[in-house]
């Protein structure tokens, strides 16, 4: 499982020109679920995603969690994140996660979520989505189940 974890001081997702998910001050997380991954590998993702102390405390020092400056979520599910591209210039995706398993331990994400953050959006799996955010940093981090299991 791989999330992009973008701090952002805004950001949403239009599906057909309507916006579906809008967050102020937070992370706008792409999520990436591979043929491997399952609800217990979510939970450690979503326990270190939760933890992250990327925001700023009084001291300038990235020191702080989502739930320490009341953040909110953006949550969107993205297979391109396990192309393959050690072969030719078209990538591979085989090994993404199926999409019925990959969608249910997206939704999975998104409920868990919700249990300890207060404002969780999320895209529309499988549609084509337009996402604009604002990156604040810009700060970006890329978590993958591989190096914290």
């Amino acid at each position: 499982m791989k999330f992009v974890i973008q701090r952002v001081t805004s950001a949403s997702v239009s599906v057909d020109e309507k916006i579906v998910g809008k967050i102020g001050k937070g992370f706008l997380v792409l999520i990436g679920i591979g043929k491997e991954d399952n609800k217990e590998i979510a939970d450690k993702m979503i326990k270190k995603l939760i933890g992250m102390r990327i925001f700023e405390d009084e001291n300038g020092k990235t020191n702080l969690s989502l739930n320490d400056v009341s953040g909110e979520l953006l949550l969107i599910s993205q297979f391109t994140l396990y192309a393959d591209c050690k072969k030719g210039n078209r990538p591979s995706f085989i090994n993404a996660g199926s999409p019925d398993e990959a969608n249910s331990i997206y939704e999975y994400i998104i409920s868990e979520c919700k249990k300890e953050i207060d404002v969780v959006e999320k895209g529309v799996f499988g549609a084509d989505m337009k996402v604009s955010l604002l990156n604040d940093g810009p700060f970006t981090i890329i978590l993958d189940s591989r190096d914290i299991l």
